[in-house]
């Protein structure tokens, strides 16, 4: 009999060593829903290619200490943006002459921001469209690529989903300097990303009291952490659209 408990509890500890246990037998936490493993990535040509593996997915809160302290100088408002998802482009001014918000460019920004599923509209943060504006301003007045803007289709924790969010890209400017520029206009509250195999950087601003967080995805085309938010909460279903300003009526 008690050969036979043994050989149960021996049995036991097997199908759990199985269980837990990945390649090379490296030990996993049940709890470790996020971890999305490693990718391999290589650089060189012929004999002097090399190739080393790297997560798929790393992120981390941005220290204070990295963040600006001067105040951001107001840009020219000027954007030039083509959205991929639609084909469209348009180039406005979100300001009037006096300085304030020009209603009508801001709505024309919006649906051009529009959710690529849904077709649905929504008030984007205008914050958003000056960081956008800054960020057009440093690098020439060149046309900004915009791959994705507001998504109703989303999960509530995407900043995606509050239309405060957009990943961009410039057919002529390294991901790498986009990414590198985005960094220096966060006062703090914002998050950052970079996506090498998808070549856009994300940039949200953050709901309030959160910190600024980076992170870098290599998952490629529907990855697996879109905009780097919520990686460490259940995400529930949406039922309402009244997480993200209504839609702006144009004006003239």
């Amino acid at each position: 009999m008690r050969r036979v408990v043994l050989t149960m509890l021996v049995a036991v500890g097997l199908v759990a060593s199985m269980t837990f246990t990945g390649a090379g037998g490296t030990a996993f936490a049940k709890h470790h829903h996020t971890d999305k493993g490693s990718t391999k990535e290589c650089s060189g040509k012929g004999r002097k290619r090399t190739c080393h593996r790297v997560a798929v997915f790393s992120g981390h809160n941005a220290p204070r200490s990295s963040l600006r302290t001067e105040p951001l100088a107001k840009p020219s408002g000027d954007l030039w943006v083509h959205a991929e998802n639609f084909g469209t482009e348009i180039k406005v001014n979100i300001y009037k002459s006096d300085g304030s918000y020009d209603e009508a460019a801001l709505a024309q920004l919006d649906d051009l921001f529009r959710c690529k599923r849904t077709n649905e509209v929504r008030a984007v943060r205008p914050e958003l469209y000056e960081q956008l504006s800054r960020i057009y301003d440093h690098f020439g007045g060149k046309r900004v690529e915009l791959v994705s803007g507001f998504r109703y289709a989303e999960r509530s924790s995407s900043r995606h989903f509050h239309a405060s969010a957009m990943d961009i890209r410039f057919t002529d400017v390294s991901i790498t300097d986009l990414y590198a520029f985005a960094q220096t206009l966060d006062l703090g509250h914002m998050g950052i990303g970079i996506y090498p195999k998808s070549q856009f950087v994300h940039v949200d601003f953050r709901a309030p009291g959160e910190p600024s967080y980076r992170w870098t995805d290599r998952s490629g085309p529907g990855g697996l952490h879109p905009g780097g938010e919520g990686l460490h909460k259940k995400h529930k279903k949406h039922h309402s659209t009244g997480h993200s300003q209504p839609a702006r009526k144009s004006v003239s």
